[in-house]
C-alpha cells in the first residue's frame, strides 16, 4: 500500500485567476488547528526529520517545489510536490523529510493540532521502534 495519499483540491475562479478553498470536513479530513508555511529555504538545506504521534497534516506547495519523503517504519516513499491544487495527506506516526526546495518554494501545512513538543519523535531509531511495537 502506498504511503502517498493526495487530496485534489477543486480549482475555483474565472478569467481573473484561480482560487483554492480549504475547508475542514469538505476537502481537509480534520479540524484545522494550526497553519504554517515554510519559505526561503536555502539551497541544499533539508527539513523535517521527525514524526508525530497524533498530529495529522496536509502539506502543499503553493509555489515552487520540493521533495517529500514519507516513512511508516516499514517502507519509505518519496514524491515531488509541485502543484498548488494538490495536497499530501500525512497521517500520524509517519516520518517526514523535505529535500530539494526550489528557490521560490512555499510549502503550506495544515495541522490537526496546535504545536506540542511532546507529540514529536525526532530520533529515527526511536520512531522505528515505536512503529514496530504498535504493529
Amino acid at each position: 500500500m502506498s504511503l502517498i495519499k493526495w487530496i485534489e483540491f477543486q480549482i475555483l475562479g474565472d478569467e481573473r485567476g484561480s482560487l483554492v478553498a480549504l475547508e475542514r470536513e469538505r476537502n481537509v479530513p480534520f479540524d484545522i488547528r494550526r497553519v504554517y508555511y515554510i519559505y526561503k529555504t536555502e539551497q541544499g538545506v533539508s527539513r523535517g526529520y521527525h514524526a508525530h504521534r497524533n498530529l495529522r497534516q496536509v502539506a502543499m506547495c503553493v509555489a515552487g517545489s520540493c521533495k517529500m519523503v514519507l516513512d511508516d517504519g516499514f517502507q519509505r516513499e518519496e514524491v515531488v510536490m509541485d502543484c498548488p491544487t494538490r495536497g499530501l495527506l500525512i497521517e500520524s506516526m509517519m516520518w517526514r523529510e523535505m529535500h530539494d526546495f526550489s528557490e521560490d518554494c512555499v510549502l503550506l501545512v495544515l495541522a490537526s493540532e496546535p504545536y506540542l513538543e511532546s507529540d514529536y519523535i525526532r530520533d529515527y531509531q526511536k520512531f522505528v521502534a515505536e512503529c514496530r511495537h504498535e504493529g
